[in-house]
């Protein structure tokens, strides 16, 4: 968004400094002007917020159709860090040993405390976020996803603009195959924030939810993941405005288009199921 510049040449510096062969960098102004960056980096300056998952698949772009000038893409938020110099060989190793593995998700610390906060382990089972393991989701702000991904299940969801993008994204991936790993030895610094942070969080996360569903799921489990998610959101017990805010993003999620459907199969249910996380919740 253009606000951060000191963070990101921090984490540009950071990005240089990984071991292993050099690791080209882009950067995408996403509705604000460019900063000054390092001759060598791609960059583009967009007119408009395309939002998150807009803004990634036009970075996606800046390493030619898809993505395919290079093996695999790392996202990674302006205001993150990399501490470590290993996190691109962890990855490049990753990738290569196993072949089916299509996105891993990193750890998410707090620079301050070195605390990972529950909502950024990418499971039901999040207590101990030193635990690797193989996830059904990823974070989109810290993560690599190998590009034929891109290829065999499509980019992000742009429409989706902000919340949710990701799973989408990772639902579309297991289906054509492909693995994911929540990976805590790959870490990226970021200062903990709350997603309500963003305006339209409410709104947002409850259409963007409809739309996963509406998107990807059997009829038969439409109505059972969103009850779920409709049962959860009242036992939080949102404030009168959140609530109001949510309820009206529900209804836009039924009202305005998704995009294409592409429902997943009952085998990809099955698989999702024995990794912890049925496509019910």
């Amino acid at each position: 968004m253009g606000n951060r510049p000191e963070e990101l040449n921090a984490l540009i510096a950071s990005v240089r400094a990984q071991e292993g062969p050099r690791v080209e960098l882009a950067v995408v102004a996403n509705g604000a002007p460019l900063p000054s960056l390092p001759g060598d980096v791609r960059s583009v300056e967009l007119p408009e917020n395309l939002g998150i998952p807009g803004g990634r698949n036009v970075g996606i772009e800046l390493f030619g159709k898809d993505g395919r000038d290079v093996d695999a893409v790392l996202f990674l938020d302006d205001d993150g860090l990399l501490p470590g110099t290993d996190s691109a060989r962890l990855l490049r190793e990753a990738f290569t040993a196993d072949p089916r593995l299509g996105i891993v998700s990193f750890r998410i610390a707090d620079p301050e405390t070195g605390v990972t906060q529950r909502r950024h382990v990418p499971r039901l089972r999040a207590s101990d976020p030193l635990r690797s393991s193989r996830v059904t989701t990823f974070l989109g702000g810290a993560s690599a996803v190998r590009c034929t991904v891109f290829e065999q299940a499509g980019q992000l969801p742009a429409e989706f603009f902000y919340a949710h993008e990701e799973t989408d994204l990772a639902w579309r991936a297991a289906d054509a195959g492909w693995a994911i790993d929540y990976r805590a030895d790959v870490v990226l610094y970021h200062p903990a924030t709350s997603p309500a942070r963003h305006a339209a969080y409410f709104h947002n996360v409850a259409r963007n939810r409809v739309w996963l569903a509406r998107r990807n799921l059997p009829a038969l489990l439409v109505p059972l993941y969103l009850g779920t998610w409709f049962l959860l959101t009242l036992a939080r017990r949102p404030s009168k405005e959140a609530l109001k805010a949510w309820w009206g993003g529900f209804r836009a999620g039924w009202r305005e288009p998704c995009g294409k459907r592409r429902p997943m199969r009952w085998r990809t249910v099955w698989q999702l199921t024995r990794l912890g996380r049925p496509p019910v919740v």
